[in-house]
């Protein structure tokens, strides 16, 4: 919701799953969503950020979040988180994969995994799959980045292990990982609204340990993190109808997608190999 804009109920009874809740673009975002009176599950790796949080969350809508504790670089707590969500709820109207960030080195999970891919694609592409069927008839919304149009993603080295660690290169390739993702969930589960969309260059604290990280963290030409989840915001709360499914957004419109982001057979192949990578049957 813009600045200004009278108070909507547009998420009213709804409920909303939302990674990477703790912070900049996805702690504005569940804040506006449970202003509008969504029922939040708020997920973060920090337990002291999930209480503020969740205190912050219960003052401005007067109602309590769920909150669940997990970190992305380790699969197993994702799949321990999935299993605790479907055990409360049978139905999540919107799901808003936001976790992410930003890695000064190459490092692998101990799943094996290059972290950025992992953190920003791997673990909410895994988590959206062990929670398929609570989506039907709800919408799957993923952060993405314009930085997606320095990715060089394949379905065969998904890892980037045949170049050079460059931090910059593996976040846009993570975050063409987001786009493909949204598109190929459009074609296979044509029951769930799926989306991604660019926040715009927002004051965050990702890049840490990165050239990037006083970037993004001081620069005050950059937006606030309530600008940058606003066209989040819109999309878990905009009518079907006005939206098209697998579309990439920006400050609520529709983008066009560049380059090889846009090849259907990637988006397809993507999806096949990230399925295999974490251990699950494509669907």
């Amino acid at each position: 919701m813009t600045a200004g804009a009278p108070q909507e109920r547009n998420l009213a009874h709804r409920t909303v799953l939302l990674t990477g809740a703790t912070s900049g673009i996805g702690r504005a975002a569940a804040l506006a969503m449970a202003r509008q009176g969504a029922q939040a599950i708020v997920v973060g790796r920090d337990p002291a950020r999930l209480r503020e949080v969740s205190d912050a969350l219960s003052q401005a809508a007067r109602s309590t979040p769920d909150t669940y504790q997990a970190d992305f670089t380790e699969l197993d707590q994702v799949r321990e988180l999935a299993a605790k969500v479907r055990d409360r709820y049978e139905r999540i109207d919107v799901m808003a994969s936001n976790a992410g960030g930003m890695f000064g080195s190459r490092v692998l999970t101990e799943a094996g995994f290059e972290s950025t891919m992992q953190t920003n694609h791997l673990a909410g592409f895994l988590l959206a799959q062990l929670l398929r069927d609570r989506l039907t008839a709800g919408r799957l919304i993923l952060t993405s980045s314009d930085a997606y149009a320095q990715g060089r993603i394949t379905a065969d080295d998904l890892n980037g292990d045949r170049h050079r660690y460059h931090a910059g290169r593996a976040y846009g390739t993570s975050k063409q990982a987001n786009i493909l993702m949204a598109r190929e969930a459009a074609r296979r589960w044509p029951d769930v609204l799926a989306l991604s969309y660019h926040p715009g260059q927002v004051r965050t604290r990702i890049g840490r340990g990165t050239v990037a990280s006083s970037y993004f963290r001081y620069n005050p030409f950059l937006r606030s993190a309530s600008r940058g989840a606003d066209t989040l915001v819109w999309l878990a709360s905009a009518p079907a109808r006005d939206l098209v499914p697998g579309g990439y957004y920006a400050d609520r419109k529709l983008r066009e997608i560049s380059g090889a982001t846009g090849d259907s057979d990637l988006a397809m192949a993507v999806w096949d190999a990230s399925a295999t990578a974490v251990g699950i049957s494509p669907s």
